[in-house]
């Protein structure tokens, strides 16, 4: 089998010295070649030469959900194909590693590279539905181009703490779950309207919603972590089906501590619930247009500002070795 390594040096929670242990261990059973990233969107363009390659089998992604993301864009750059395009594997070394964790994955990279090796020795592998987002036809997002996302995507408030994270790690701030907690009570002070929301979303033959603060589009549960507690915002979401949402109208301090403590006790059995939340499971295709411009995340990474955005969950999307 040949293989790419697709390495992030900037990984949170791996060292140079960690980093040489996975690359020996996987060339070892494996023809290998290793390519570190240097610059933003360097992952993205390594999965596409590895997809538009004859003799690439497979694309080892060692880093976080950001790095995951990257791979998985360039690999699916000219659509999915699971039979056509190289199969991707996961290394965590992300501070949170969503995608991989909810694949099954150990969270620490040494584990986890031994249960790929264990995976590719048993022929362990299955096919993994994606989201998929672009501009929406008729507005002036609708040029904004096409991307996949692994397991979540967000606009509104998720997504202006996402860039409030990424505004502190250009400061040299380290990636922790503390950081993230501090801004999600920063971006709550400053939300201009906690009462009545800028969004409305529409789907085919569907009434449409309106007045919403946030939406997220799960691809898998649990949404994310804290620490080691997952958390269900949309606790059926699966990699089996479409898309699931999870929306908030009001975010009073009333209802915010309602939905965090929600958030923090929630289960695979039973996600936030309540008079100004909406949830809705095993969605093909939805849109969401907002009155103002506002922060779009996707995996954890905060791609600007959007007021229309078209979201398409497409089903088996992406071979993956588990």
């Amino acid at each position: 089998m040949r293989a790419l390594l697709v390495v992030n040096p900037a990984a949170t929670t791996t060292s140079a010295r960690t980093r040489d242990v996975l690359i020996h261990a996987l060339a070892s059973e494996m023809k290998l070649e290793a390519v570190t990233t240097e610059y933003r969107g360097h992952a993205r363009d390594l999965g596409r030469q590895a997809a538009e390659s004859d003799d690439i089998d497979l694309v080892v992604a060692l880093g976080g959900d950001g790095t995951v993301n990257e791979v998985v864009n360039g690999l699916l750059h000219n659509g999915p194909a699971p039979g056509h395009v190289p199969g991707l594997a996961v290394v965590p070394g992300g501070s949170t590693n969503v995608f991989a964790r909810a694949l099954g994955l150990p969270n620490d990279a040494v584990e986890a590279t031994g249960a790929l090796l264990d995976a590719l020795r048993d022929g362990g592998e299955r096919t993994v539905g994606l989201g998929l987002t672009s501009g929406t036809p008729g507005t002036e997002d609708e040029a904004v181009p096409s991307r996949w996302f692994t397991f979540n995507a967000g606009l509104g408030f998720d997504a202006g703490v996402v860039g409030r994270v990424e505004q502190q790690r250009e400061r040299g701030r380290k990636s922790t779950h503390a950081l993230y907690v501090r801004q999600v009570l920063r971006q709550l002070l400053g939300e201009p309207s906690r009462r009545q929301g800028t969004i409305t979303m529409e789907r085919p033959g569907e009434d449409a919603v309106t007045d919403l603060l946030l939406c997220i589009a799960s691809n898998t549960a649990p949404w994310t972590f804290l620490g080691n507690r997952p958390m269900y915002a949309s606790p059926k979401a699966s990699f089996d089906t479409g898309l699931d949402v999870f929306g908030l109208s009001r975010m009073s301090t009333a209802s915010v501590a309602r939905y965090g403590t929600q958030l923090l006790t929630s289960s695979p059995e039973r996600g936030p619930q309540g008079r100004h939340a909406v949830s809705l499971h095993d969605l093909d295709e939805f849109t969401l247009h907002s009155k103002a411009p506002l922060p779009l995340q996707m995996d954890g990474d905060h791609l600007g500002l959007r007021t229309s955005v078209t979201f398409t969950g497409v089903r088996r999307a992406l071979r993956v070795i588990v």
